[in-house]
């Protein structure tokens, strides 16, 4: 439908895969229209606090950031055809690094587009899985502030606002922190969470010490918490999105992020768009249904989906996934492995296909399908989660 006048344009995500070994889903996503309007008062209390001060004039630039991948092992519960049963699953982070406040403190953060905030341990944490990891020392930081929840400063003395925010199995708590958090070059000041507490699963499982939320302005606590909707909105980008690059071949091409352009180097086919189909914060898309072997199965047309690299498995609703996993008919014994056909997801007149290696777990103990069932209620679900490949 054509935009109304006057109104923003839609954001807009864009897909290309590349073969390495395996099927690699290369990721952009346009923040042209993320940012949230504000009122004038809060708009000029923002400003106020702002350290870093940027010619109006400036171009903007872009910046890569080089990604680490961890393969790691998380026992969770699984139900399946009304059988609840505990599974060990491999899962996969890419994580890179940024920097916060003055002089920088160096940290590793997974970019998650399925989240809206920066996280990070604090000083104030002393649970496991806070202290084997770098955290935040904020007396060391001559432009850190405390806030609270709505940017106003923390009175001393005086009790804290605290968030706790659930990932996955375990949980992070904290308080509210306003400093400069630099991608390189690029800089800009954000309100962030640092941590109090982290529950050791499954977050001392991890090399990487926090987490860089890049969803939609909905998904953050504020408009002030999104280090890509400040970036754009302050022209530090050469353009306002960002793409992610994905590789489970080290050797031969890199994984990384890249903030203000695209790696055309990196696709091996022409990128295409999708619309953002609902407000939910979610860089969330429709997909017109799933593809056994390129043969539509009508199991899940009109379909909503998320594309989220801070998942390490394609999720969905319990009921789909279950009767994907009778029709794909994986045997255990890996027997039938060399024979299994493509999966695949229909985006208007695309659709992506994954090889058996993307989404069949194979290992010593056997094969299983690695499609993890994910029920995501109203008014963001149900839906499916593309994670990384």
């Amino acid at each position: 439908a054509p935009a109304q006048a006057g109104a923003p344009p839609p954001q807009r995500g864009a897909m290309s895969a590349r073969v390495l070994g395996r099927l690699a889903l290369a990721l952009l996503l346009d923040a042209a229209a993320a940012n949230v309007a504000r009122d004038g008062q809060g708009d000029a209390q923002i400003k106020e606090h702002r350290h870093l001060e940027r010619d109006s004039s400036h171009m903007g630039t872009s910046h890569s950031v080089s990604l680490r991948r961890q393969l790691y092992r998380s026992k969770e519960a699984q139900q399946f055809r009304n059988k609840l049963t505990a599974k060990v699953v491999h899962k996969t982070a890419y994580y890179g690094k940024v920097e916060v406040g003055t002089p920088r403190q160096s940290f590793t953060v997974v970019f998650d587009t399925g989240s809206g905030n920066l996280m990070i341990p604090s000083t104030y944490c002393r649970s496991h899985a806070c202290t084997m990891h770098r955290s935040f020392d904020r007396k060391a930081s001559t432009t850190a502030e405390d806030i609270e929840a709505d940017g106003s400063h923390s009175r001393r003395g005086a009790p804290r606002d605290q968030i706790t925010v659930t990932f996955g199995t375990g949980e992070i708590s904290g308080v509210f922190i306003r400093d400069d958090v630099c991608v390189g070059s690029l800089c800009t000041n954000v309100h962030f969470v640092g941590a109090t507490d982290e529950t050791e699963d499954p977050f001392s499982a991890f090399n990487f010490d926090g987490v860089l939320g890049l969803a939609l302005g909905e998904m953050a606590q504020g408009p002030e918490f999104s280090v890509m909707g400040l970036l754009a909105e302050g022209k530090a980008l050469r353009q306002p999105l960002f793409s992610v690059f994905l590789s489970d071949d080290t050797v031969t091409e890199s994984s990384e992020i890249t903030f203000g352009d695209i790696k055309q180097e990196h696709m091996a086919s022409p990128m295409f768009w999708q619309d953002v189909s609902r407000p939910t914060g979610y860089w969330q898309v429709q997909i017109a249904d799933i593809t056994i072997g390129n043969r539509r199965q009508h199991l899940c047309e009109d379909c909503q989906v998320a594309v989220d690299t801070g998942t390490s498995q394609l999720a969905g609703p319990t009921d789909v996934i279950n009767e994907l996993s009778r029709r794909l008919n994986v045997k255990s014994d890996c027997s039938n492995y060399h024979d299994l056909p493509m999966l695949g997801f229909v985006m208007g007149e695309h659709t992506l296909n994954l090889d058996p290696s993307d989404y069949v777990d194979k290992g010593p103990d056997g094969c299983e399908v690695s499609l993890m069932p994910l029920d995501v209620p109203p008014p963001n679900g149900p839906l499916f989660i593309f994670g990384d490949p």
